[in-house]
C-alpha cells in the first residue's frame, strides 16, 4: 500500500490503525464525522471503535494526534459505550497529551477527562490525574492540576471527591517548579470556595510564606455558596432548573436555599492525619507508672499527656493504657498524678472519639468512684474526662455503672454523679432518653432531691430539671406522682433554665443558625470557644453560640460537619448517641500565633522549631507547664494545637519530645473547650500506625479514645474507609481487628452497618490471607448483633469464601451478643409490665433497623407494574424476576414500594402456578428485606398470601405456609389477628385452606401471650370446621381448640355455641369440655408472673385448673376486668398460698379422671 489510492479504499476503522500518518488522520477525520452524524448512542457502529480510541488520543504524529482528539471527544460525548474505555484513555491523555507543546492538544485532553466526568466516570478519571501527579514531566502534572481545578470548578464537590486532592495538595507546594506551585495555588483557592475553612488544617504545615498568600487569595473569595455548573448525564433535572434560572436572570432570591444544600459540608476532621501514638510510649512507660517514686510516675504520665494532645488519633489497643490509666485515677494516692491521668484519659477520649466507646464501661465508675476528692483541681479534670468520654459512647451503655454509684454514701459523689447525669442530659433527645432509660434514673435522682446534703439536691433537681426539658412532661411526669409541688416547681425552673445541644429553638433567625452553610463551621459551645470563633479573623461573620439542631434529627444524610456524632447510621436515632459533634471555625496561622504568644513562654515558641531535640524538649515542658497553669477560659485551643503542629510538627523524630508534645495535647484537650476543629489533625495518622508492630495497640487505644469524641459508629467508619484508602495489609487488618473488639466492648449501638460492608467485601478479596481472616472474624461480631440478614450481603462471593464466613457464622449460632463493657445493656429491671416488655422486644428489633434500608420506591415504575399485569406470561415472568433482582440488589428496603403490592396481589391468582411460586417466594424475599416494617403491608399482601393455603397443589400451599411464616416472623402475630380477616378465610369451605390455617394458628397461638379481642370473631368457623365432611379439617379443628380457649376462657367459648343447632351444639360443647381438660400453659411474663395466681393471670403450670375454678374466663385478652379476680387479688399473702393449693388439687384430680 504504498500509495495513497490503496489506502483511501479502506474502511474508517483500518484507516484510523494504518502505518501512514496520513491514512490516519484521513481516518480520524472520517471518524469524526461519522461520530457527528450517528443519532442513537446505543448504534451497534460504537462497538466498532472500542479499542481503538487510546490510538485516537496517543498517535505519535502531532497533527493526526489532534484530529484524533476530536474525534475521540465527539466518541466519548456520544457513545454510549465510552465509559469502557475511560481507564486507557484517560491514561493516554494524562501521559500522551499533556506533555504535548501544543495548547490545543493540551484544551482537548481537559474536555475529554471533562466529558468521562459527565458521563458518571469521575472517579477513574480523577484516579488517572492524581497518578500524573507523580510524573516527573512538570508539564504533565501542572495539566493535571488544571483539569482537577476545572473539574471542581464546573461539577462541584458533591462530584469531585476532595479528601484525594487536599492529601496530595502539600506536595505540590513543595515542588521545585514554578509552574506546579502557581497551579497548585489557584487549585487551593478553588478548594477553598466549596469547602471553606476546612481546607486549613491540611495546610497548616506549608510553607508560611505560601501560606501567606494563599491566605490573602481566600479573603478574596466571594462569601456566595459555589454552585455547579455543569451536570452529569443523570443530573438532567438539575441541569434544566440551572438553564431556567440563568435564563431569569442568574441569582435569584428563591435558589439560595437549594443552592446551600447543593454544597456538601466537609467535615474538617476528616482532612487531618491521624497520629499514631502507642509506638511512642516511652520503652520504660510500664515499668514507670508502676514505681513507687511519685516523680516516675508523674514522668510516665507526662509522656503520655504529650501523646493524647494530638487533636486526632490513630486506632489501636489502648486497653493497656486505659488500664494503668485507670489505676492511678482509682488508685494512686497523689491527688496531682489522678488528675494528670484523669486529663490523660480525656485527651484519649477526645483524640480517639467513638474508638474509645469500648473503654468508656472500664473507667466511669472509677471516674465517678474518685469525686470523693475534694480538690477542685483533680474535680476539673475527672469532670473533663467523664465528659470526654460520655461523648464517645451512648447513656444506655453506660447506665448501669451510674446507676450503681448513685447510692454511695459520700455527698460529694452523689452530687457530681447527679451533675454528670445533667450534663450528660444535655446531649439527649427523646428517641435516646426513652422510658427504659428516665425510669431508673428519675427513680435514683429522686432519693438525691430528698438527701439531707443541700448540694445533691441541688445537683438532683437540676438533672430532673434536664430530663424535663429533653423528654417533656409527658413522659417525665409519671415518674414525679409523688414529689410535693415545691419540689416540682423547683425542678420545673430548673428545666427553665437548661440550655441544650440540640437546643429547641424557633424563628427563622435561629432556624438559619442551626443549618451549617459553606465557610460556617460549627464550633464547640462553651467559653473558650465561643471566644476564640469571635477571635477568628477568618470567621465571615459573628456567632455567638453553637449552632443547634433540632430534635428531630440531625439534617440531612450524615454529613459530618452537620451532624458527626450521630453516626454512619445517619438518621437513626433510636440507638446510639446523638451527641452533636461541635466545631470552631478555622483560624489562620496569624491569628494562632499572636494567641499562642499571649499565653506561651517566648522562649518556648522560639524552641519549637529548633534543629535540637533537647531544645525542643525543653520547648515542649515549658509548653506543658504553661498549659497546666492555664484556666479553661483563657486556653486558645486551636492556636495551642497549631503551634505544635508547626514543623517538625507530627513528623518530629525524637520519640520524647513527640510524646510529650502529644501529652500537652491531651492536656489541652482536657483542660481547654477542644473543638473538632483541633482534634482534626490525627485520624489519618491513626490507621497509618495501626499495623505497625509497636504502635499498634497504642494506635488502637488512640482510635477507641477517638470514639468516645465522636461516637463509635462514625468513628469505625472513618477509620476503616481510610485503611482501606490504603495498600498496607497489615493496618487493614488491624483496623478489622479492632473493630471486632470495639464492637463487643462497646456494643453495637447505633453503627451503620452497610457502611462498612464495601470495605468489607474489599478485605474478602484482598490476597493477604490476615486481611481476610481479620474481616472474617469481623463479621463474625457482627453477626452476633444482626443475624442471619448480615449474609444477604455476600450472597455472590466466591463459593470457598462463602463456605468460610458461612463456618465463621455457625460458630456464633447459639451464642449470644456479649454484655459490653462499654456497651448497651440488653437486660432493664425485671419488670412483668407489657410496656416494659414491649421495649425489650423493641431493642431486638432495633438491631435490624440499624441497617440502612435503601428506597425502591423510584425503581418501582408503571412500565414495571404493567409487565407484571401483562397478559403474555413470559413477560410478567420478567417483571418478576426485574422485582426480585431490585430487591435482592438493595438487600434492606424501606416500606415505600409503589404500586408494587397490587400488582403482586394480581399474581397470587396467576393461572400460571409457577408464577404464583414466584411471587410468593418474591413476598419472601420482602420480608426479609423490609424487616418489621412490612407489617403495614399484612392487611394488603400478608391476608391474600393466606387465600393461596386453599391451593389444590402441595408446592404452591407450601411456599405460601412459608411467605406467611416470613411474614410473621417479622410482624409478629397481632396485625395478623386484628379485624376480620382471619375470621373470613376461615369462613370459606375450601378444605386445603381450613387445615392449612388451623395448623398456623395452632403453631402460633400457644406461643403469644396476649391476643387482640377479634380472635373471637374466628370461633364460630372454628366451630363449623369441627362439623366439616373433610376428616383432615376436623382434627385440624380439634387440634386448634385448645389454643382458641387458651386465650378466650372455656365462658366465652361455651357462649359463642349458643347460636348452633341443639344436635351441633352439644357437640361442640363435649369438644370444649375435653380440650379444656388438654388447655396448654400460657407464656408466663418474663417476670411477676407468681405475683398474679389470685388475679386470673396463673402460671402456665396451672392454668387448666385456674380455668376451671374461676370458670374458664377470660385469661389474656383485651376485655373487662373481673370483679371475682380483682378480689381475689386483694387477698392477703396466706390466702395466696391456700388458693394455689387449690388449684393444684383440681388439677390432680382432672387428671385422674
Amino acid at each position: 500500500m504504498g500509495d495513497d489510492s490503496e489506502w483511501m479504499k479502506l474502511p474508517i476503522d483500518q484507516k484510523c490503525e494504518h502505518k501512514l500518518w496520513k491514512a490516519r488522520l484521513n481516518g480520524y477525520e472520517e471518524a469524526l464525522k461519522l461520530f457527528q452524524k450517528i443519532d442513537d448512542e446505543k448504534s451497534p457502529e460504537w462497538s466498532k471503535y472500542l479499542g481503538l480510541i487510546k490510538k485516537f488520543v496517543t498517535d505519535s504524529n502531532a497533527v493526526a494526534q489532534l484530529k484524533g482528539l476530536e474525534a475521540a471527544l465527539a466518541y466519548v460525548e456520544n457513545a454510549h459505550v465510552a465509559g469502557k474505555t475511560t481507564g486507557e484513555v484517560a491514561s493516554g491523555v494524562v501521559n500522551k497529551v499533556f506533555n504535548q507543546p501544543k495548547a490545543r492538544a493540551k484544551e482537548l485532553g481537559i474536555d475529554i477527562c471533562l466529558m468521562y466526568i459527565e458521563i458518571e466516570k469521575g472517579e477513574a478519571v480523577q484516579e488517572e490525574l492524581l497518578k500524573g501527579l507523580d510524573n516527573k514531566n512538570p508539564k504533565i502534572i501542572v495539566a493535571c492540576i488544571e483539569t482537577l481545578r476545572k473539574a471542581l470548578s464546573e461539577f462541584g464537590s458533591k462530584i469531585i471527591s476532595l479528601k484525594p486532592i487536599i492529601k496530595v495538595l502539600p506536595k505540590l507546594f513543595e515542588s521545585r517548579e514554578k509552574a506546579v506551585r502557581d497551579e497548585a495555588k489557584l487549585l487551593a483557592v478553588e478548594i477553598y470556595r466549596w469547602i471553606r475553612d476546612a481546607l486549613r488544617p491540611p495546610l497548616q504545615n506549608i510553607n508560611s510564606v505560601q501560606l501567606k498568600e494563599l491566605e490573602e487569595e481566600w479573603v478574596k473569595v466571594s462569601s456566595a455558596a459555589p454552585k455547579q455548573t455543569r451536570f452529569l448525564r443523570s443530573q438532567q433535572e438539575l441541569k434544566a432548573k440551572f438553564e431556567q434560572q440563568q435564563a431569569a436572570g442568574g441569582d435569584g432570591d428563591g435558589g439560595d436555599d437549594d443552592e446551600e444544600e447543593a454544597v456538601p459540608q466537609v467535615d474538617a476532621y476528616e482532612l487531618l492525619e491521624a497520629v499514631e501514638i502507642l509506638s511512642k510510649l516511652p520503652k520504660d512507660f510500664y515499668e514507670k507508672i508502676e514505681a513507687k517514686k511519685w516523680q516516675e510516675r508523674k514522668e510516665a504520665l507526662e509522656a503520655v499527656e504529650v501523646l493524647v494532645k494530638n487533636p486526632k488519633l490513630e486506632s489501636g489497643d489502648y486497653a493497656d493504657l486505659v488500664k494503668v490509666l485507670k489505676k492511678v485515677v482509682g488508685k494512686d494516692t497523689n491527688v496531682m498524678l489522678v488528675a494528670l491521668a484523669a486529663k490523660c484519659l480525656a485527651g484519649l477520649a477526645s483524640g480517639l472519639r467513638k474508638k474509645f466507646g469500648q473503654y468508656a464501661g472500664h473507667v466511669v465508675p472509677t471516674i465517678l468512684e474518685k469525686f470523693k476528692e475534694k480538690k477542685p483541681q483533680v474535680v476539673q479534670a475527672l469532670q473533663e474526662a467523664i465528659d470526654a468520654i460520655f461523648l464517645t459512647t451512648t447513656l444506655q451503655n453506660i447506665s448501669e455503672d451510674v446507676l450503681a454509684v448513685m447510692d454511695n454514701k459520700n455527698p460529694t459523689i452523689k452530687q457530681q454523679t447527679s451533675l454528670f447525669i445533667a450534663r450528660s442530659f444535655r446531649h439527649c433527645t427523646p428517641s435516646t432518653l426513652p422510658k427504659s432509660l428516665l425510669k431508673p434514673f428519675c427513680a435514683a435522682l429522686l432519693k438525691h432531691i430528698n438527701d439531707s446534703a443541700p448540694e445533691v439536691r441541688d445537683a438532683g433537681f437540676e438533672a430532673l430539671g434536664t430530663a424535663l426539658k429533653v423528654a417533656g412532661e409527658k413522659a417525665v411526669n409519671p415518674f414525679l406522682a409523688d414529689v410535693d409541688k415545691l419540689k416540682l416547681d423547683r425542678i420545673k425552673e430548673c428545666a427553665e433554665k437548661v440550655e441544650l445541644v440540640y437546643g429547641k429553638k424557633t424563628g427563622a433567625a435561629e432556624k438559619k443558625e442551626g443549618k451549617p452553610v459553606a465557610g460556617k463551621t460549627p464550633a464547640l459551645s462553651g467559653t473558650a470557644g465561643d471566644k476564640e470563633i469571635k477571635d477568628a479573623a477568618s470567621k465571615p461573620g459573628p456567632q455567638k453560640k453553637a449552632p443547634a439542631v433540632k430534635p428531630g434529627g440531625p439534617p440531612k444524610k450524615s454529613k459530618p460537619a452537620a451532624a458527626a456524632g450521630t453516626g454512619g447510621a445517619g438518621a437513626k436515632g433510636k440507638k446510639g448517641p446523638e451527641t452533636k459533634e461541635i466545631f470552631e471555625s478555622e483560624l489562620s496561622i496569624e491569628v494562632c500565633e499572636e494567641k499562642a504568644a499571649a499565653v506561651l513562654p517566648a522562649s518556648c515558641i522560639q524552641q519549637l522549631d529548633s534543629g535540637n531535640w533537647k531544645e525542643r524538649l525543653a520547648s515542649m515542658e515549658e509548653f506543658q507547664k504553661a498549659v497546666e497553669l492555664m484556666e479553661r477560659s483563657e486556653m486558645p485551643c486551636q492556636a495551642l494545637v497549631r503551634m505544635l503542629a508547626k514543623k517538625p510538627g507530627w513528623k518530629e523524630t525524637n520519640f520524647q519530645v513527640m510524646q510529650m508534645k502529644l501529652h500537652i495535647v491531651a492536656l489541652i484537650a482536657q483542660k481547654g473547650n477542644f473543638s473538632k476543629t483541633s482534634a482534626q489533625v490525627v485520624l489519618d495518622g491513626l490507621v497509618d500506625k495501626v499495623g505497625d508492630v509497636k504502635c499498634g495497640s497504642n494506635a488502637k487505644e488512640a482510635m477507641t479514645a477517638i470514639a468516645e469524641a465522636c461516637q463509635l459508629p462514625w468513628t469505625a467508619e472513618q477509620v476503616v474507609a481510610m485503611a482501606f484508602s490504603q495498600k498496607n495489609p497489615k493496618n487493614q487488618s488491624e483496623t478489622l481487628n479492632w473493630l471486632s473488639n470495639a464492637i463487643k466492648e462497646f456494643g453495637f449501638s447505633g453503627l451503620n452497618v452497610k457502611a462498612f460492608i464495601s470495605n468489607v467485601k474489599t478485605a474478602l478479596a484482598a490476597t493477604n490471607p490476615a486481611v481476610r481472616t481479620s474481616a472474617i472474624t469481623l463479621l463474625g461480631v457482627m453477626y452476633l448483633y444482626v443475624g442471619p440478614p448480615l449474609r444477604m450481603f455476600f450472597e455472590d462471593e466466591k463459593p470457598a469464601l462463602l463456605s468460610q464466613i458461612d463456618a465463621e457464622f455457625e460458630k456464633m449460632q447459639g451464642q449470644t451478643a456479649p454484655a459490653p463493657t462499654r456497651g448497651i445493656s440488653r437486660h432493664s429491671g425485671g419488670s412483668g409490665d407489657d410496656g416494659e416488655e414491649e421495649e425489650q422486644e423493641d431493642v431486638g428489633n432495633d438491631v435490624v433497623d440499624l441497617l440502612p434500608r435503601t428506597d425502591i420506591g423510584d425503581k418501582i415504575t408503571a412500565e414495571l407494574v404493567a409487565k407484571i399485569g401483562d397478559k403474555n406470561w413470559k413477560i410478567r415472568k420478567e417483571g418478576l424476576d426485574e422485582v426480585a433482582s431490585i430487591i435482592n440488589d438493595a438487600k434492606f428496603i424501606q416500606p415505600n414500594i409503589g404500586e408494587l403490592p397490587a400488582a403482586l396481589k394480581s399474581r397470587l391468582n396467576d393461572s400460571n402456578k409457577i408464577l404464583v411460586q414466584q411471587t410468593l417466594s418474591i413476598l419472601q424475599q420482602l420480608a426479609t428485606a423490609m424487616g418489621p416494617n412490612i407489617k403495614q403491608h399484612v392487611k394488603n399482601l400478608g391476608i391474600p398470601v393466606i387465600t393461596v393455603l386453599g391451593d389444590s397443589k402441595n408446592n404452591v400451599r407450601a411456599a405460601a405456609l412459608a411467605t406467611v411464616n416470613a411474614w410473621a416472623e417479622q410482624t409478629g402475630m397481632k396485625e395478623w389477628l386484628e379485624g376480620e380477616d382471619l375470621s373470613e378465610e376461615l369462613k370459606k369451605e375450601n378444605p386445603f385452606l381450613r387445615q392449612e390455617l388451623l395448623g398456623w394458628l395452632a403453631d402460633k397461638l400457644p406461643t403469644l401471650r396476649s391476643v387482640p379481642s377479634d380472635l373471637l370473631l374466628c370461633v364460630p368457623h372454628l366451630y363449623s370446621c369441627l362439623e366439616d365432611r373433610n376428616g383432615d379439617v376436623r382434627k385440624k379443628a380439634q387440634d386448634a381448640l385448645p389454643f382458641f380457649m387458651m386465650h378466650l376462657g372455656f365462658e366465652k367459648m361455651a357462649k359463642a355455641t349458643g347460636k348452633l343447632k341443639p344436635t351441633s351444639k352439644d357437640q361442640v360443647l363435649a369438644m370444649l369440655e375435653k380440650a379444656k381438660a388438654n388447655m396448654p400453659a400460657k407464656p408466663a411474663p418474663p417476670a411477676k408472673a407468681s405475683s398474679r395466681v389470685g388475679g386470673g393471670a396463673a402460671p402456665a403450670k396451672f392454668q387448666t385448673a385456674s380455668a376451671l375454678a374461676e370458670d374458664s374466663g377470660s385469661n389474656t385478652m383485651e376485655s373487662k376486668p373481673d370483679p371475682k379476680k380483682a378480689k381475689v387479688g386483694g387477698a392477703s399473702s396466706k390466702t395466696k398460698v391456700i388458693i394455689l393449693f387449690c388449684v393444684i388439687l383440681i388439677q390432680l384430680h382432672e387428671q385422674i379422671e
